[in-house]
């Protein structure tokens, strides 16, 4: 590790699930869309990081029989996108100095979208 930089805590979540004060740190949505059923007040998300969410057109193409390792490469190709890369950048700078809760609402975060940006923001 280079000075000034500590370990990074990058937790995985479902949005739906309560928040922990105490453990969760700045709670970032990974969604491109609000999950449904869900207030803005009960989600209880401090940030909204929209550019870091797959495109609409990969979501469908793997909802629609893709394959979970090609997923994975399509959406690391879509993270170089000059957006995604200054949002990873300044996210691992706040991972840096707290925990950090990337939150989805995928009933499986580990296996989403956010089981790659997390690997991406340690």
């Amino acid at each position: 590790m280079g000075r000034g930089e500590g370990t990074r805590v990058v937790r995985l979540k479902r949005v739906y699930d309560p928040a922990e004060p105490g453990a969760d740190g700045v709670r970032v949505l990974v969604d491109r869309l609000w999950p449904r059923g869900l207030s803005k007040e009960a989600a209880e998300v401090d940030e909204w990081a929209k550019a870091l969410a797959p495109s609409s057109e990969l979501r469908k193409w793997f909802h629609g029989g893709g394959s979970v390792e090609e997923f994975r490469e399509r959406y690391a190709v879509e993270l170089e996108a000059a957006e995604a890369v200054a949002e990873i950048a300044r996210l691992r700078e706040v991972a840096s100095a707290g925990p950090v809760t990337l939150l989805t609402a995928v009933k499986d975060p580990g296996a989403s979208h956010a089981g790659v940006l997390a690997a991406l923001l340690t």
